[in-house]
């Protein structure tokens, strides 16, 4: 039975380290994978990455299925995933289920084109354009330590200046289980 587990959050060292390479797949990574996906699920997000659940390793899942326009698009898990190259450009407001209450407007490319590894530890390539890319590169940056707050301009970051402050003391709950101290 998946676990529901609880979610890093902004202030949380985990979240601004760059991650392990994951050498092999075992029972206990197929277990997190699992898990990953039961906590993703049940706090309505689109993608989640292993340093959100306080796991230091290069893992991430993305499922976009339950948005209507997006309900074909099989769920995804990337192991040691890299871009390795990218196009164009959109704006798009985006969230993240560490940084609760919080939304603004990213700049990223509109077109990637990756690999990764999968159960196997086969290497694969794959491209991904609009919001599935946006949804990718952004579970990717959780693996460099970056966050969508870091891409906002000086405006965007003093509207939520407040909020972030009062996510890093702890004094909002969202909906789902999170990381109660740091």
């Amino acid at each position: 039975m998946p676990e529901q587990l609880p979610i890093t959050t902004y202030g949380m060292e985990i979240l601004r380290k760059e991650v392990k390479p994951i050498k092999e797949v075992d029972t206990k990574l197929i277990k997190l994978v699992q898990d990953m996906y039961y906590t993703m699920d049940n706090a309505e997000g689109v993608g989640l990455a292993a340093p959100q659940v306080n796991e230091n390793i290069s893992l991430c899942i993305v499922d976009i299925s339950c948005i209507e326009e997006h309900k074909h698009v099989k769920p995804l898990t990337l192991i040691n995933p890299v871009i390795i190259d990218k196009h164009g450009e959109s704006v798009i407001e985006e969230g993240c289920l560490s940084i609760p209450e919080v939304r603004g407007k990213v700049t990223r490319p509109e077109k990637i084109f990756l690999k990764y590894n999968d159960f196997d530890m086969k290497e694969l390539t794959m491209e991904a354009e609009g919001f599935f890319a946006r949804v990718i590169q952004h579970e990717i940056d959780h693996l460099h330590g970056k966050l969508f707050v870091d891409y906002l301009d000086e405006d965007e970051l003093k509207k939520v200046k407040a909020m972030l402050n009062k996510i890093k003391k702890f004094k909002v709950q969202p909906d789902y289980p999170i990381f109660s101290k740091a």
